[in-house]
């Protein structure tokens, strides 16, 4: 059996239970899939449920826990009466109304649901190292994000692992709060554009460790030390570390709509006065369609801006 409602919401970072709140209040009764509980950002909650303290997010003077504020905006959107349910979409059909989506087995030949109007938010994730030590120690002394944590480390030694133009901005941020700013590149060059690379050569607090990888990463409770190998030499070693930002780049969630809807240069979801996507009644909003801020204040924002679109889309198709 299908089940159909007038707005269909995949994903339930900030951006998709922002936008399961507005329009459960405009009385659109939204079915929102939550994703499934796994390490990645299809997962309930998105990303801040992998995130210790969040101090950015208005509202909370004394800062909170990410999974506690994922917490309350789930409950904030169940209160309206939104129908959220925790399962991963599999297929979406695009090429008519109603869209359809499936959950489970892609190839059954009835979807499991249908809706007239689509919100997108299934996110995008940090490229990780995949090393040891990295999965347990991330949101204790190990992140992904400078502008979200870089706070958190003042007066320490930090390490940025990149060198295309998002590692060299994250280390340039990070000379606001840390001791020193070292970047690990694994060739002998950036990647990042010319003038980044100049301000970080000419910035004092930072330096570099060419033709080097991260091949563990150290501590007990919290970041401690690198493992290194020299990518030329083979040589080994270790360094002192008191905090780690990954920056070698995300991958947006959109395997379910290639071919389907329109990406973007850096494979985002392509989006235009507001948050309209390629397709008349399909709406995208979190970092599923922002490589730029990946905040999860401005993911709020453009979920406030998809369930209104939605909303208006919808009366002025009559439905």
């Amino acid at each position: 059996m299908t089940t159909s409602s007038k707005v269909l919401i995949v994903g339930s970072g900030p951006a998709g239970l922002t936008a399961a709140v507005y329009t459960a209040r405009a009385q659109l009764e939204p079915i929102i899939i939550e994703g499934e509980p796994s390490s990645t950002s299809d997962q309930p909650g998105g990303q801040l449920m992998l995130t210790t303290e969040v101090e950015n997010f208005p509202g909370f003077p004394d800062g909170i826990m990410g999974p506690e504020l994922m917490i309350q905006m789930r409950a904030q959107a169940a209160r309206f009466g939104a129908d959220l349910r925790t399962e991963k979409v599999s297929r979406v059909d695009l090429s008519s109304r109603p869209f359809r989506a499936w959950v489970g087995d892609p190839e059954a030949a009835e979807p499991t649901y249908s809706a007239e109007a689509l919100i997108i938010a299934t996110g995008a994730r940090a490229l990780m190292l995949g090393v040891p030590g990295e999965d347990r120690l991330l949101g204790h002394g190990l992140s992904t994000c400078a502008t979200c944590d870089g706070f958190f480390f003042r007066e320490q030694r930090v390490v940025v692992v990149g060198g295309g133009d998002t590692a060299v901005e994250e280390a340039i941020f990070l000379t606001r709060f840390a001791a020193s700013v070292t970047i690990i590149h694994r060739r002998d060059s950036l990647r990042a554009s010319k003038i980044m690379q100049e301000r970080a050569v000419e910035n004092e607090k930072i330096s570099f460790k060419w033709n080097t990888q991260v091949t563990e990463v150290i501590g007990g409770s919290k970041v401690e030390q690198l493992a290194l190998i020299d990518t030329v030499t083979g040589e080994t070693s270790t360094m002192d570390a008191e905090g780690v930002f990954v920056a070698i780049g995300h991958r947006p969630a959109t395997d379910l709509f290639a071919g389907q809807l329109n990406l973007d240069e850096n494979g985002y979801l392509a989006v235009h006065d507001g948050s309209r996507t390629t397709v008349d009644g399909v709406f995208a909003c979190g970092d599923v369609q922002d490589h730029v801020y990946r905040q999860a204040i401005t993911a709020a924002g453009s979920g406030c801006m998809a369930a209104i679109d939605a909303e208006r889309w919808l009366e002025a198709q009559g439905l």
